[in-house]
């Protein structure tokens, strides 16, 4: 089983080269101001016409504005919206009827309820995303660098597509495979060199490290 790998929060053409090269499935694309990856309309407009067309560029937005997706939609090619918010299922329908892209879904998780809550987003996002809630403090949902115990994800049983995300890196990778079961991963911080700066060696060790995951769970 190949598994899909999600490099995010690209800002610049060395990452994106990377990933493209190391054979990501899916570029994200981090419209978020509070983040260190936020990229600019110009930016990300650039970045994304060089993306082949097999692989999937994903715009991750927090609560946005229906102005704010209409202005970054406007300038930039996706593949993909990605929320990363409090957007309920009717906003997920929502945004999916008025762009006629697919929706993936982030999701907060720390326990068995918070992935028993995720069934309201069946049939309404084309994927879901389990990341790790933030820590407290956190000005931004995601990118934390934290985990969360992947063990929870092994008896998810939603028809939905899902990636797993959160404090992964190419070290755990392998284990966070094993212990939940994904078929897709999705990175940001554990492939910097410094918040925000991608490392095209950390890229690369990534995608190698999620596609032959030696190790088990425990």
């Amino acid at each position: 089983m190949k598994i899909s790998v999600k490099i995010c929060g690209l800002k610049d053409e060395r990452g994106l080269t990377a990933a493209i090269d190391a054979g990501a499935n899916f570029i994200g694309l981090n419209f978020c101001r509070r983040s260190p990856r936020f990229i600019s309309l110009d930016q990300a407009a650039a970045l994304a016409m060089q993306v082949p067309r097999k692989i999937t560029t994903v715009g991750l937005f927090v609560d946005p504005t229906d102005a704010e997706l209409e202005n970054v939609l406007g300038h930039v090619r996706l593949g993909m919206i990605q929320l990363h918010g409090k957007e309920t299922p009717a906003r997920v329908d929502a945004v999916r009827a008025a762009y006629g892209l697919p929706v993936m879904k982030a999701l907060g998780i720390s326990n068995e309820r918070d992935l028993i809550a995720a069934a309201v987003y069946e049939n309404h996002a084309d994927w879901l995303l389990f990341d790790a809630k933030p820590p407290k403090g956190a000005t931004r949902p995601g990118g934390n660098a934290v985990a969360f115990d992947w063990k929870l994800l092994a008896s998810y049983t939603g028809k939905m597509p899902w990636m797993l995300a959160g404090g992964l890196t190419r070290s755990n990778v392998g284990k966070a495979i094993a212990a939940s079961g994904a078929r897709a991963v999705d990175v940001s911080s554990g492939v910097e060199s410094q918040p925000g700066v991608k490392s095209p060696a950390k890229i690369r060790a990534f995608v190698r490290a999620a596609r032959i995951p030696k190790a088990t769970a425990k």
